[in-house]
């Protein structure tokens, strides 16, 4: 979701920069705050506040990010008119993010894409949190789809990890990636750095409908 669908990292830093001044008094860089994840949220905000302040802090940050979300996010240009496309074509398309799943519900809500996805699979809804590939291979065993046929986007390292461990190929987006120097320097698939590039060849990639690719 974020840095690959949507522009919700400067909120994501926002929310989490105001748990922080209200329970610790000091504030975090982008560089340090995305160090932090891996977990959800409410992992990284443990980590800060202790489990005693989790509920309240938590409150907090959700409260925030719903209440700035129409101000700081959105989608990238074109990426909805992707998400249509491939709708069309008859893709089964899955969401999994690192976010706790409070926060993507509101971006997913407020963005108009809940509608797109056939499952969603959050941070919350996994032990291993990326780079562990357990979030994709929910997604593989709840439709018994062949890794082969499967491909992961994402915009960041643990995306890559997670692809390569799944076995399913990987198409690394960089057109905000806060780790782009590193996405570029690993093994992918493919490679991308902007969504008009990503959509040209998610076109000719499905002229037709799956159903007919697969036949």
């Amino acid at each position: 979701m974020d840095g690959t669908l949507t522009h919700t990292n400067e909120l994501i830093y926002a929310a989490f920069n105001h748990v922080a001044k209200k329970y610790q008094g000091k504030e975090y860089t982008p560089k340090e705050i995305s160090a932090m994840f891996g977990p959800p949220e409410d992992g990284a905000i443990e980590n800060l506040v202790g489990k005693d302040r989790l509920d309240a802090a938590m409150t907090d940050l959700v409260e925030f990010y719903r209440t700035n979300h129409d101000a700081m996010a959105g989608t990238y240009d074109g990426v909805i008119e992707i998400l249509q496309f491939l709708k069309e074509r008859g893709a089964l398309i899955a969401l999994f993010t690192g976010k706790g799943i409070k926060t993507a519900v509101i971006t997913m809500e407020k963005l108009g894409m809940k509608n797109f996805f056939d499952m969603v699979v959050t941070g919350s809804d996994v032990v291993n949190h990326k780079p562990s590939a357990e979030g994709i291979q929910k997604i593989i065993n709840r439709f018994g789809l062949d890794p082969k046929n499967v491909l992961m986007v994402g915009d960041a390292v643990a995306d890559v990890k997670a692809a390569r461990e799944a076995g399913v190929s990987i198409a690394a987006v960089v057109w905000d990636s806060y780790g782009k120097d590193s996405v570029l320097a690993m093994e992918v698939d493919y490679l991308f750095h902007s969504v008009k590039e990503f959509d040209r060849w998610i076109r000719a990639e499905f002229p037709t409908s799956v159903a007919s690719l697969a036949q």
